[in-house]
């Protein structure tokens, strides 16, 4: 008898919670644009502004972009664990966003203006490594205190398997629209202005602003279905206090210990490395070795990120279907092929490389998607386990691990092109014309190196153990505990 009234009880205080209304949907998915555009800027933008804007060699360029990530990566369990522990009026997670949303925007913008030190060229390019190196650490601790814990929101809104992808579908078409935003506004400055570094002023003034404003959006739009979360069964108020009892050390060695979550860090990192080795030399190949315009390179930005958000649904739809696994497998086949292909492509086959482009957007969509959709999946698993909830550890170490990996990605790309013999743009002059030891070095990071870190990241995704049936059948043990639990009380 009792344990039927508790799982009748427990059904009841589900069925109070409605499935996500569109308005929720939309402003959640809000929540995500600032930070794409910014992110998406200095993902395709950075390296480059750094060698053929600022003047700096391609190797203080990559030790600039390591150290930024490495000081990201550390903030990153730090403002997790926080975020978990933080109590308010607003909830754990609220206060980061509303707050860090200005300095946000601020921070982004100081990283694109190009101040003169010093008459010494020396002087003025060790002056400049340092003040970016600088405002690259304050920025990164200002995109952490917003992006995580709002990445975190996600199972504090739902708790269900699909509409947890539906969801992540609104924030990812959010976040590739931001990133097909950021590129139109980049293509539409750089043909009414000539001059590099007003150019750079321009963009990153118009993107600090539309940045800031949707995480208010976020925040107004989806703080009551948070605040139901937080005060029915799922999150019971004993839960945060044991996590509190327990070490920063203790919370790590448990969060580690979930052996399907460090297969969904392995998902994460590999593809991301693909996604972000690729942007990030994508400016240098398609002027240096395609041979089009500076001007050029945001439509060809434009076609795979386009393509991403057009297919990011279909992914939606064929994941409900068949579910994630199968679905990250298809797209990220398609993904491997162009990536594969662009190596192969000359000067005189611009048509080919925009079919190619689209063809990776295809892939590029599903990293989007499926990394992220798995993460609730597997926090359900550790509270199952351990009888805690700890979102802010899971997502902020999947984050950690993978900034580590870009780190060093892009600091070897740095030195790469250096050792190549990499020709950096001396500010006022043209594009100078870059050795073939050079254009090669473009070639393999762009192609082979993201290839096989698709390979390996599709190796995890096959060994991935949560499935539908077993993530159904992990709700339904924590439905029966949490009624056992009521009848207790």
């Amino acid at each position: 008898m009792t344990n039927n009234s508790g799982n009748s009880s427990s059904s009841s205080r589900q069925a109070t919670a409605p499935p996500l209304d569109f308005w929720t949907k939309l402003a959640f998915g809000a929540g995500d644009l600032g930070t794409a555009i910014t992110a998406n800027l200095m993902v395709f933008y950075m390296m480059y502004f750094f060698t053929n804007v600022a003047g700096l060699p391609a190797g203080l360029a990559g030790w600039i972009l390591m150290i930024g990530k490495i000081g990201d990566a550390v903030n990153d369990p730090v403002v997790g664990i926080l975020s978990d522990r933080t109590r308010s009026r607003w909830g754990r997670r609220y206060p980061w966003m509303i707050f860090g949303a200005i300095p946000f925007g601020i921070f982004f913008f100081l990283q694109w203006i190009v101040p003169h030190f010093s008459s010494d060229p020396i002087v003025n390019r060790w002056a400049l490594f340092w003040y970016y190196t600088i405002i690259a650490l304050l920025f990164n601790i200002a995109y952490t205190a917003v992006s995580l814990p709002y990445a975190a929101l996600t199972p504090e809104l739902t708790q269900d398997y699909n509409e947890r992808t539906s969801l992540n579908s609104f924030r990812f078409a959010f976040s590739i629209g931001g990133s097909i935003l950021s590129l139109v506004l980049a293509g539409i400055v750089f043909s009414q202005i000539k001059d590099p570094i007003q150019q750079y002023i321009v963009v990153a003034g118009i993107c600090a602003v539309i940045s800031v404003v949707p995480v208010y959006w976020c925040f107004l739009g989806t703080r009551d279905r948070a605040k139901f979360f937080s005060s029915s069964s799922s999150f019971s108020s004993a839960e945060p206090k044991e996590a509190e009892s327990l070490s920063i050390v203790k919370q790590l060695k448990i969060a580690f210990s979930n052996r399907p979550f460090l297969f969904v860090i392995g998902i994460y990192l590999c593809c991301w490395l693909a996604v972000q080795l690729t942007a990030s030399i994508l400016p240098y190949y398609v002027v240096n070795c395609m041979g089009l315009e500076e001007s050029q390179f945001p439509q060809v930005a434009i076609a795979v990120q386009g393509t991403a958000l057009v297919m990011l649904f279909f992914w939606r739809w064929t994941s409900d279907r068949i579910g994630k696994k199968a679905t990250y497998f298809i797209g990220t086949g398609f993904w491997m092929i162009a990536q594969a292909g662009l190596f192969f492509l000359q000067p005189q086959q611009i048509a080919l490389m925009y079919v190619l482009a689209g063809m990776a957007g295809f892939g590029v969509s599903t990293a989007y998607l499926i990394p992220w959709s798995m993460v609730p999946d597997v926090i359900e698993l550790d509270e199952l386990k351990t009888g805690q909830r700890r979102e802010g550890i899971f997502y902020a170490f999947m984050v950690f691990l993978q900034k580590i990996g870009l780190a060093l990605g892009l600091f070897l790309v740095g030195i790469g092109l250096e050792a190549s013999g990499f020709i950096e743009r001396i500010p006022g002059q043209g594009i100078p014309e870059q050795p073939l030891e050079a254009l090669q070095a473009i070639r393999m990071s762009i192609a082979p190196l993201p290839t096989l870190f698709l390979i390996v990241s599709l190796v995890l995704a096959y060994f991935y153990p949560i499935t539908r049936d077993f993530h159904a059948e992990i709700r339904l043990k924590l439905q029966e505990r949490k009624s056992q639990t009521k009848d207790r009380d």
